[in-house]
């Protein structure tokens, strides 16, 4: 007797009333606690790793310094796999902060690219082992053009390490990884180890927040840090002034004409003896003064705050909210008026 087959046994026909979900939602429940037991514990590990740095901060440390203070090329800085990645960041980082650095691939180093480096350079070469064979390659030939060796590594016994002026040491008691094979506690430890140079070959120099803006001339950065009060204030007959003897309703249009909410006030020399704001005239209402007969003298703000032309957009901008106050008079360093500038100026011109 034939007997028929039911839904069950037959593959992608039986019923299934879940409703549909996200793939992978509510499918492993647990995992989630799993997830962050893993990551903290990754965290904890690459934490105890660049917290082991600090007693690495030795004499090798200060003689790598200053072999590079003392250098009159360029920091090349070269190293395999994970290690050149973070190479390749710690030379922009030199770079952008006062130590004139580029990476080179020693893989490429060996077909041609060891000709970009010079007898007056410094090599920094990241290793983890010490013992890579395409940086252990190139060694000789930078010995024989005389660049001294600065290394990176978690061994100091290695061959690099050896023959480097100075080894800076980057080994980690255990990888974040659980497998001990992915590089991540051992590049963090030498990417911060790269940083702590960096900073330190900076204060050295005494390299200045003006210095760091012009290797990043572009975006909000460097409007920041370039642009000076003279590049965006308002001169000229664009400067709004009235004579101390001007009664305050003269004042008050020159306000309303030069659209700054602010008047500066000159004496019959042209120099600078005070200022009327917005803030001042409804100060000034309050006292029930005549607009009409009242010098602007008797209300105006004396010894305000001012900036000198030549300073930074981003310092008006400091003292301005320092002050609570939304423009400034502009001096040139004799004190003479030459300007001024309010917060607009500084918001279109991309400083805030």
């Amino acid at each position: 007797m034939t007997t028929s087959k039911t839904s069950a046994a037959q593959p992608g026909a039986h019923s299934d009333t879940r409703p549909d979900t996200p793939a992978g939602a509510g499918a492993r429940p647990g995992k989630t606690a799993g997830y962050r037991a893993s990551a903290l514990r990754a965290v904890e590990i690459e934490r105890d790793a660049i917290d082991a740095l600090s007693g690495r901060i030795d004499d090798h440390f200060e003689r790598a310094c200053e072999v590079i203070m003392d250098c009159q090329g360029r920091v090349v800085v070269t190293g395999m796999g994970k290690s050149g990645h973070i190479g390749n960041k710690i030379a922009a980082t030199l770079a952008s902060t006062g130590t004139p650095s580029f990476f080179v691939h020693p893989g490429e180093a060996s077909h041609g690219d060891l000709g970009m480096i010079t007898g007056q350079d410094v090599v920094l070469a990241i290793s983890n082992s010490g013992n890579t064979s395409e940086v252990l390659t190139i060694l000789p030939l930078i010995k024989r053009m005389g660049a001294p060796l600065i290394s990176m590594t978690g061994n100091p016994a290695s061959v690099l390490a050896r023959e480097a002026v100075a080894n800076l040491d980057v080994s980690v008691a255990q990888e974040a990884c659980p497998l001990g094979l992915a590089p991540t506690s051992s590049t963090t430890a030498t990417l911060v180890m790269g940083d702590a140079l960096a900073v330190a070959l900076l204060e050295a120099r005494g390299f200045s927040a003006e210095d760091f803006a012009f290797s990043h001339p572009g975006g909000s950065l460097g409007r920041r840090l370039l642009l000076r009060v003279a590049d965006i204030m308002h001169a000229g007959d664009r400067i709004p002034r009235v004579n101390e003897d001007t009664p305050l309703s003269g004042a008050l249009l020159e306000i309303s004409r030069k659209g700054l909410g602010m008047t500066t006030v000159i004496n019959s020399a042209g120099d600078l003896v005070g200022v009327f704001t917005d803030g001042d005239l409804r100060r000034t209402l309050d006292r029930s003064i005549d607009v009409h007969s009242t010098p602007i003298r008797d209300v105006m703000t004396r010894n305000g705050k001012t900036i000198h032309d030549d300073q930074l957009a981003a310092e008006a901008l400091n003292i301005m909210e320092e002050m609570k106050i939304n423009a400034l008079p502009v001096t040139d360093r004799s004190g003479h008026l030459v300007g001024a500038i309010n917060m607009h100026d500084l918001l279109r011109a991309g400083v805030i």
